[in-house]
């Protein structure tokens, strides 16, 4: 489970920003007096455009970033308090993390488990798993450096989850994919819930927020602007689509 309270992050802005952002405060709230709780065995989405502040939050659940104020809980571990409690429990996937060009997806999967102690009978068998779900097996012995960006995807995944963590992020893994590679990325969320993980997940796809959504949060300049079940969402649009009800929700702010 993941538990956000009143969680705000602030950054400093220098006076180039203040006049290109129109402001003058000396400092930017990514993230404001966010609340949201992210239960095991549901996947909760995070929608919100460019710049709205999703990546910030998913930074901090994953302890890359401390909160300025408010507290987050990971299984029941604060991310302040007890930032390793909390890695342990997660696996955080991101496009910002590169891979090690001159490894193979075998050594560098291998690699990941050694880092979390996975005893070799375990590994083995989760690696087989993870491999035959996203297609990983025809180039396991390639070099990254000579992969497609949905091969790299792939296996940026596969070395996300392979100490099979119970909370799972993963901040918007489809952009720039193939529809094929989209589509198993979209298998592997719905197998997570299936196993009762807690997934939370960023996008700006529609599409992926009716094909996965138990949850609903809505994001815009750092502040939530709707956050309930997605069942609840759909009952209370105000127009005939998910894209326009969130043009309507957002273009309001």
């Amino acid at each position: 489970m993941i538990v956000l309270e009143r969680v705000t992050k602030s950054f400093k802005v220098t006076r180039k920003h203040k006049r290109d952002l129109g402001i003058k405060s000396g400092t930017l709230d990514a993230v404001s007096e966010v609340s949201l709780t992210c239960r095991p065995g549901r996947v909760f989405t995070l929608l919100g455009p460019n710049g709205a502040g999703k990546t910030t939050a998913l930074r901090m659940i994953a302890t890359m970033l401390k909160p300025s104020s408010g507290t987050i809980k990971v299984c029941g571990y604060d991310t302040v308090k007890e930032p390793g409690q909390v890695r342990r429990k997660i696996g955080f996937l991101t496009g910002a993390t590169a891979l090690y060009a001159r490894l193979t997806p075998n050594e560098i999967i291998k690699y990941y488990a050694d880092l979390n102690d996975m005893p070799k009978d375990r590994f083995e068998q989760r690696r087989h798993d993870l491999f035959e779900l996203l297609g990983i097996r025809e180039f396991a012995n390639v070099r990254i450096g000579k992969l497609s960006s949905g091969m790299k995807q792939k296996v940026s995944i596969a070395r996300t989850i392979i100490h099979d963590p119970e909370v799972i992020i993963f901040d918007e893994p489809t952009v720039g994919l193939d529809v094929i590679t989209s589509r198993s990325i979209i298998s592997l969320i719905k197998s997570c819930r299936q196993q009762g993980k807690t997934v939370i997940f960023s996008t700006h796809i529609m599409g992926e927020v009716n094909l996965l959504s138990d949850d609903l949060a809505i994001i815009h300049k750092g502040r939530l602007l709707f956050n309930d079940t997605y069942e609840n969402f759909t009952k209370q649009m105000q127009t005939k689509s998910m894209e326009d009800e969130f043009i309507r929700i957002v273009g309001g702010e």
